[in-house]
């Protein structure tokens, strides 16, 4: 496996296939005008004008976006070069959209970041996510075949450069539990991904979400944005692991009540 510290080190080769797995996740996420509505929809039930979201693994910055279209002053966080300049392209001349170039851990510091050169909206800092995607079912063909060093920060941080977000959003490709443990005072909302490759992660972060005081917890399937019943703790846990392998992923919202 190839190991580069900087993005300008990729050959010409690495970089095309970088910018058309970037150019694939903005159709995908972009493309479907109806999405805008059922995005905005759920996330309005968080958020409020003028309120400050942070978007923890950014990606292409669809959720920027809708965050943006409700008012809300945003701060994505993105350590992988080329979509940090994706979101820098689409956000960097709006003032309520600060943009971080780092990935969130539990502590300061660098990590090494695998990088999915032809999808690279599932590059992870986690060894362990590789080793889960590697011959399971809806995981095939997905190649982790860079690595390169990236800054990190803590939500803890975050909060102390920026202010106490209402809501927090964490898809970070198996990363989720690291970047949770990195906070450690209650917040009024947030949600982070989970996978049925995985699910020991997003019941480590459940935990953690239920140590930092949240009680409410609801989950939405893929790219659904569709909300089924607010439940405890114990139950969402239980929820996630009787969910058939197939649902394959999703995000789970903890809120305070």
């Amino acid at each position: 496996m190839g190991r580069d510290y900087a993005h300008g080190a990729m050959s010409i080769l690495d970089k095309l296939r970088t910018a058309r797995g970037v150019l694939r996740s903005l159709g995908l996420y972009y493309g479907r005008k109806s999405r805008r509505s059922e995005k905005d929809h759920l996330y309005a039930q968080f958020i409020n004008a003028g309120d400050l979201v942070f978007d923890v693994g950014a990606h292409v910055g669809d959720r920027v976006a809708s965050f943006r279209r409700l008012g809300a002053r945003v701060v994505a966080i993105e350590p992988q070069p080329a979509l940090a300049f994706t979101l820098k392209a689409l956000y960097g001349r709006d003032p309520h959209v600060r943009i971080e170039s780092k990935a969130v851990g539990r502590r300061p510091g660098t990590l090494d970041m695998k990088i999915n050169l032809d999808n690279p909206t599932v590059s992870t800092a986690s060894s362990a996510f590789i080793d889960a995607a590697r011959g399971a079912r809806g995981w095939e063909g997905q190649i982790w075949e860079k690595t390169i060093e990236v800054p990190v920060t803590t939500l803890d941080a975050l909060i102390a450069a920026h202010g106490i977000p209402s809501f927090v959003k964490i898809d970070v490709e198996g990363f989720e539990a690291e970047a949770l443990a990195g906070l450690t005072r209650p917040l009024k909302a947030l949600s982070f991904e989970f996978t049925t490759i995985q699910r020991e992660v997003a019941q480590t972060c459940i935990a953690r979400c239920a140590a930092l005081g949240f009680q409410r917890y609801n989950a939405a399937i893929g790219e659904s944005q569709e909300l089924g019943e607010w439940r405890g703790s114990e139950d969402i846990a239980r929820w996630l692991s009787e969910l058939p392998h197939a649902a394959n992923s999703g995000d789970i919202y903890a809120r305070m009540a």
